[in-house]
């Protein structure tokens, strides 16, 4: 998993409120086990029409927004079924921060296990950054995980709250399977131990 610390890009705003996982990765595309090649399909009911064609008006679809690294985000992102293909596909398209004012829980913890920071935030600021990420490319927003810090624009600094842990995880770039080689040492020592007193086994 790629280390998390600072980002500065483009945030593309799409304040639709309960965007569940089925709208974020559409159950067709679940069939893969692999955390790659499902960008193409992100949010594919809204970004493609019945013939397979770009809807020109949605968000990401827009010129300005084709490469946002950050997506500011309406109420309750995520809900609905705990798919892993959601974070997937989000990350596989290259938006690695989300933010709004709430996530289902599912999906949030998701997320860190998958490179992306969700950012949860009062409304008044959710709505500041969606004001300042319809300013197109222009308009460029930096996330600072190290300072717990967004500042827009126009250099209006907000602060966040995230678990110290989950914190850690993405600095370091560790998955579930990283933490555990994190403890490689231990665990050889032990499987030499339990080799050595029960070499039956």
């Amino acid at each position: 998993m790629d280390k998390f610390q600072k980002i500065t890009g483009v945030a593309a705003p799409m304040p639709l409120v309960n965007i569940d996982t089925d709208m974020i990765i559409p159950k067709v595309f679940l069939k893969t086990i692999k955390r790659s090649g499902l960008g193409v399909n992100l949010f594919d009911e809204m970004r493609y029409d019945r013939q397979g064609n770009e809807i020109p008006d949605f968000v990401l679809n827009k010129p300005q927004y084709r490469g946002a690294e950050i997506l500011v985000a309406g109420d309750n992102f995520g809900c609905g079924s705990s798919r892993e293909h959601a974070p997937w596909a989000i990350a596989d398209f290259g938006i690695k921060c989300v933010i709004s004012t709430s996530f289902a829980d599912i999906f949030f913890n998701n997320c860190f296990k998958n490179g992306i920071l969700p950012i949860v935030l009062p409304q008044e600021e959710v709505d500041l950054l969606m004001k300042d990420a319809e300013k197109g490319e222009n308009a460029r927003v930096t996330v600072d995980l190290e300072a717990q810090e967004i500042t827009t624009s126009d250099g209006t600094a907000i602060t966040f709250e995230v678990d110290p842990f989950k914190k850690h995880c993405l600095l370091e770039g560790l998955d579930d399977i990283g933490l555990t080689m994190e403890k490689g040492a231990a665990i050889d020592a032990f499987e030499a131990k339990a080799s050595s007193a029960r070499p039956w086994v």
